[in-house]
């Protein structure tokens, strides 16, 4: 029983990527690096059930909270657009609202043209209702001579 339950958990995590679209950048220059994310909730066998939001169009992030008899597992899809010329993601996005924290750090490069890159992070949302960061600390370097840009963003997400 235990194999099915982990098999089942292993197709929704490959079937995730169907889930929700990609969050579009928006604003800014065309060609410029951004990092977009989206926050899904649901339980063990499907963590992507439920849309909670994204980073654009942007709106309130509120998950249930995970209770002992209705476990709520959350997962963060985190995509790096491309860029005009090739661009290496680097940095740090700290995650406050699993039940234990969870930092992840893109190592991650995007031709033009490409479909972003991406990482993904699930597990049981914390016990203890309040807000949350969501904390995204990247840096976006062109492979060829170019600028760095700073990628920093600052979410709360709110655990009820």
């Amino acid at each position: 029983m235990r194999s099915r339950r982990n098999v089942a958990f292993v197709l929704a995590m490959l079937a995730s990527g169907c889930a929700r679209p990609i969050p579009e950048p928006v604003g800014g220059r065309p060609g410029v690096p951004r990092v977009g994310w989206v926050i899904m909730s649901g339980d063990s066998d499907n963590p992507d059930r439920d849309f909670v939001c994204q980073s654009s169009p942007r709106s309130e992030c509120v998950v249930p909270v995970d209770r002992p008899g209705a476990r709520v597992l959350s997962h963060l899809h985190v995509y790096y657009h491309p860029a005009s010329t090739e661009t290496k993601y680097t940095g740090s996005i700290r995650i406050g609202f699993f039940d234990q924290p969870h930092e992840i750090n893109p190592s991650i490069t995007v031709k033009p043209g490409e479909s972003p890159g991406n990482q993904s992070v699930s597990d049981f949302v914390s016990m203890k209702p309040g807000t949350y960061p969501l904390s995204i600390a990247v840096v976006a370097t062109p492979t060829q001579a170019g600028q760095t840009q700073n990628i920093r963003d600052q979410v709360n997400v709110i655990v009820k």
